[in-house]
């Protein structure tokens, strides 16, 4: 349904933590609206055994307005990714010879 190949989803539903991986937020949200799915259904807040929802570097509470939620979550995907400038920066590091990449690190660290 969503473009996920059977194997991924069958990890996103392992019973076993350990063998368990999660959809990115963009599948996550790709899927409630395909499915016409609540996100509230699919994250299930209830059985987390503190009340919390921890995602990396932010966490929610049942109590939180999801809305605010995913918003705040939106903030920072978008703090995180590269400006073009950035993107053309790192595409001109990686393509320098591996000397050259010595002395431009050397030159940032001092």
């Amino acid at each position: 349904m969503c473009g996920v190949e059977e194997v991924q989803v069958e990890s996103w539903e392992a019973v076993d933590a350990r063998q368990r991986s999660y959809p990115n937020i963009g599948q996550l949200l790709d899927f409630c609206f395909r499915s016409e799915t609540p996100l509230e259904q699919l994250i299930d807040i209830e059985e987390i055994s503190d009340g919390q929802l921890e995602l990396p570097g932010l966490s929610f509470s049942n109590s939180d307005d999801l809305t605010a939620a995913l918003k705040e979550l939106e903030q920072e995907i978008n703090r995180a990714q590269l400006s073009d400038d950035e993107v053309e920066l790192l595409r001109r590091f990686r393509n320098a010879t591996a000397e050259n990449r010595r002395m431009i690190l050397q030159i940032l660290g001092g």
